[in-house]
């Protein structure tokens, strides 16, 4: 999820843990702990672009870093702070780190939880930022931040933010089911056979879901809103696996393939090959766009060490997109 929703997570859960006890304080550790896991993003400024973004939400966002580290950072802060319970503080720190990668599972990204075993949980049912999650939240927070550390409305406040939040967690699961039942008929009513079947929310909202479809020799990709009333239309695109020729056999490449979990087309314009991964979607909803979110150039060097490079976004893409899910939203 993104940085705010990490922080206010990260709080009041510090809050829950330890707020009766430091007051305020709780609420500042339990933050900088729910940030503290997104630091590997830092790791693509020392390695390659594949590396890096298999790194991310690997180690960092696993229950064992929650342990090691949150035993570290208890101890830390036990040594300074007036209250030295060191099991308060690690609880703290442990609740903060392993929370973070459990609400993270919930998106399309996913999260290595259980590092190192290589086993990424992603329930893909939440977008990485949504509103309807994060504003409740916070504003349960601070009206917990304002009341007395030994007040019961400030345990009531903070204990409500979560429950909401939580809660809300668990309905975007039940409307994932939803949506992908409504996927499933649409797909039997049209007489496609297929493969495999993946669903995820559209940003920022759990309303507009998209799918993706893959057949023997291409990728589907459909949206369905809980207000259409028309059938769901899918687009075609072409997989082009064999124009990536003998790279299929490079470490990388395979690499590449493994993080997309088998999500991927190539496409080649001028003699230039791209790795286009499929599970975050297009930057567009005009048909037979070729704006993916994530889109990767792929070039060889002199020694043949093959290089992904990501592919440049324009930030009008991402204005117009916005726009045109408001309107997709409300219903084919």
């Amino acid at each position: 999820m993104d940085s705010l929703t990490q922080i206010v997570l990260g709080a009041a859960v510090g809050e829950a843990v330890l707020g009766r006890k430091v007051g305020n304080k709780a609420m500042l550790y339990g933050a900088i702990a729910g940030t503290i896991p997104d630091l590997d993003i830092l790791s693509s400024h020392f390695t390659d672009t594949v590396t890096a973004i298999h790194i991310h939400r690997g180690f960092t966002h696993s229950i064992l870093f929650a342990v090691l580290f949150g035993a570290l950072f208890g101890w830390l802060v036990s040594r300074y702070e007036t209250y030295k319970n060191f099991k308060g503080w690690f609880l703290l720190f442990f609740l903060a780190f392993v929370t973070h990668p459990i609400l993270d599972a919930h998106t399309t990204w996913g999260t290595q939880l259980f590092w190192p075993f290589d086993l990424r949980l992603a329930f893909k049912s939440i977008f990485v930022i949504d509103p309807v999650y994060t504003l409740p939240f916070l504003v349960f927070l601070i009206l917990a931040m304002v009341q007395k550390r030994t007040s019961e409305k400030r345990r009531f406040y903070n204990n409500l933010g979560l429950v909401v939040s939580s809660s809300y967690l668990m309905l975007t699961i039940i409307l994932k089911g939803v949506a992908y039942t409504q996927f499933q008929l649409a797909l039997k009513n049209q007489d496609i056979n297929y493969l495999q079947l993946d669903t995820r929310p559209s940003p920022l909202n759990t309303i507009l879901w998209s799918a993706n479809v893959e057949t023997e020799n291409a990728y589907l990709l459909g949206n369905y809103s809980f207000f259409d009333t028309q059938p769901i239309a899918f687009q075609s695109y072409p997989k082009n696996h064999e124009l990536l020729g003998n790279l299929l056999e490079n470490e990388k490449v395979k690499l590449m393939i493994s993080i997309s979990e088998g999500w991927f087309t190539i496409t080649k314009k001028n003699d230039q090959l791209y790795f286009n991964d499929l599970r975050f979607g297009l930057l567009s909803l005009e048909p037979q766009s070729q704006s993916f979110v994530f889109q990767y150039k792929i070039d060889v060097d002199n020694f043949g060490n093959v290089i992904f490079t990501e592919a440049p976004k324009d930030t009008r893409d991402g204005k117009k997109l916005l726009s045109d899910l408001w309107q997709r939203l409300k219903g084919n």
